[in-house]
């Protein structure tokens, strides 16, 4: 991996598996300068027929695909993130609807490098077998009256990382899990995971200027 300058954009990976979503809202926040500091580098998917990568394709972003059912066994699939990672000198991953498990192997040799966001307050509603609408008909069914999101550091348990940011969405009285998911990720999943990614990338661009003994100013 070629040594970076203080002065260059940090290069995020964004991981994704469906529609890309959460995908967008990045693209959306580095046109409008919200995220600055970092740039998405490279889109890599679990999926073939994941929508994100027209998303993308559509964005002028490089795209690729490590499909884990085409993989002899995880050591392969993560091999193959391994090479799409080094090829395009990727400093940060953002997880954006990445249904595939990592091992706590590869999670290891990214400390403070990968960032997720989870549609629940944690440590509310997370942890193994929290994801998607189930998350939010797990909050309906216990009668919450309040929930949000999360964007946090990943490490080896699943959603124990440590948290970035957080929001809160109020839930009401009519809402189903399927308006619930869409609330949370309009008002607060959209706008937390931009502004943890630019918060993230400024922290390696800190570690950057400390390597080289430089001062980074970002002109706040």
């Amino acid at each position: 991996m070629k040594r970076k300058k203080v002065t260059e954009p940090v290069r995020i990976a964004v991981f994704v598996s469906g529609g890309g979503t959460n995908l967008q809202a990045l693209i959306d926040a580095q046109r409008d300068g919200i995220l600055r500091t970092g740039k998405i580098e490279l889109v890599l998917s679990s999926s073939r027929d994941a929508y994100a990568l027209t998303r993308a394709n559509d964005n002028g972003i490089p795209t690729v695909i490590v499909a884990r059912k085409e993989c002899a066994d995880q050591g392969a699939f993560e091999d193959g993130i391994r090479a799409a990672l080094a090829a395009h000198n990727i400093e940060l991953i953002v997880l954006a609807g990445f249904m595939s498990i990592l091992s706590e192997d590869f999670v290891r040799e990214w400390p403070r490098r990968i960032i997720n966001v989870h549609p629940s307050l944690i440590p509310s509603f997370c942890g193994k077998g929290f994801y998607g609408l189930r998350v939010h008909e797990a909050a309906l069914a216990k009668g919450v009256k309040v929930t949000g999101a999360t964007v946090h550091f990943v490490n080896e348990i699943p959603d124990g990382g440590e948290i970035i940011l957080q929001k809160s969405v109020a839930i009401h009285k009519n809402d189903t899990p399927e308006s619930l998911q869409q609330q949370v990720m309009r008002q607060a999943e959209w706008l937390l995971l931009p502004r943890a990614a630019e918060q993230v990338s400024l922290e390696i661009l800190s570690a950057r200027a400390v390597s080289t003994n430089t001062t980074v100013f970002n002109g706040t």
